[in-house]
């Protein structure tokens, strides 16, 4: 077998491979009937000419990170007299940027809102949004607080907002939800997938989540978009707040298009590897074991648990162990 590279040049300069599946042009006139086939299956109407780009909305992640956090995210070092002029320079670039990925993702729209949208649309949206971030700053603050005071570890509210995955997710999905309610919900959700992919946490911009939220470790957490969560509650790694059934599959209610997703009310506190579906309602302070799988609501104060681990006698552990090595 030959382990020649494949070159593109070769590719066109032989005959053989141009008709060929395996040639270039091959390959080309596949993706083509590929696209061709997508396109016709979608309506075959909708001509995207610009679409929000990956890099610029992580840009403006970290353009917002900068202006809310200038010392800790912005790596400003500044005197206290330039602290400002550094936030509204890094603000200034973060709307602007912002205006132009809103502007790609009205242009996809387009089609779906019947007439056009005002020019200035994309510019508005990018400046409700600018008011909003004295109110986000405040609220990624009770997060961090909440991850201080509830983790013995945690050796300073710095190290929080630097390094713990639910400080990180909590700043994500502040920013994300409300671009998501300014009628950007392309971007809103690629800022919820950049968290995503940093700390193994998913929460859709939709989810509407009250002060003091804390995901601890937080790896593997869903929270889908409809769900309510309220004030001062603790979430662990691998927990879900999902829907019962895919929508495609659901009874088309707006119950079922508009509340898929749990409510949780205050000070309710969630143990890792916990599964709750569906409209129900935990109720305030109640506690949610590990692994439990909950389809009802449950009422204020409860705590609900799997059976604890049972310890086997030494003969019924010596057969069970034999059996699963194949020795019995």
């Amino acid at each position: 077998m030959s382990t020649k590279p494949f070159s593109v040049a070769a590719a066109h300069d032989q005959g053989s491979d141009r008709e060929s599946a395996t040639g270039i042009d091959g390959i080309v006139s596949g993706l083509r009937a590929a696209r061709q086939g997508w396109r016709a299956r979608q309506d075959g109407t909708r001509d995207v000419e610009r679409f929000p780009a990956r890099a610029g909305v992580e840009d403006v992640v970290a353009l917002v990170a900068a202006a809310l956090y200038p010392r800790r995210l912005g790596h400003f070092r500044g005197n206290v007299a330039e602290e400002d002029r550094f936030v509204a320079a890094k603000l200034l670039a973060a709307l602007t940027a912002l205006e132009r990925e809103i502007g790609a993702e009205l242009a996809y729209w387009q089609k779906d809102a019947g007439e056009a949208f005002p020019p200035e649309q994309a510019a508005l949206i990018a400046r409700l949004f600018g008011a909003t971030l004295p109110s986000i700053r405040a609220l990624i603050d009770t997060d961090v607080e909440a991850a201080f005071l509830a983790d013995p570890a945690a050796r300073s509210v710095d190290e929080i907002l630097l390094c713990y995955p639910g400080a990180i997710a909590s700043l994500h999905h502040r920013i994300a939800h409300e671009l998501n309610g300014l009628g950007a919900p392309i971007v809103a959700r690629m800022i919820s997938e950049l968290a995503n992919e940093r700390t193994g946490i998913d929460i859709h911009p939709g989810a509407t989540i009250g002060r003091h939220f804390f995901v601890d470790h937080g790896t593997g957490v869903v929270v889908g978009e409809t769900a309510i969560i309220g004030e001062r509650v603790r979430v662990y790694q691998h927990v879900t707040l999902g829907a019962r059934s895919a929508l495609g599959t659901a009874p088309r209610s707006p119950r079922d298009r508009f509340a898929r997703h749990p409510v949780v009310e205050d000070d309710v506190i969630i143990y890792a590897g916990a599964t709750i579906l569906g409209r129900v309602t935990i109720g305030a302070r109640s506690v949610i074991g590990g692994n439990v799988w909950l389809l009802t609501d449950v009422a204020p104060d409860s705590v609900l648990v799997q059976p604890e681990a049972r310890a086997l006698q030494r003969a019924e552990g010596r057969a069970l162990r034999q059996e699963l090595e194949g020795t019995a």
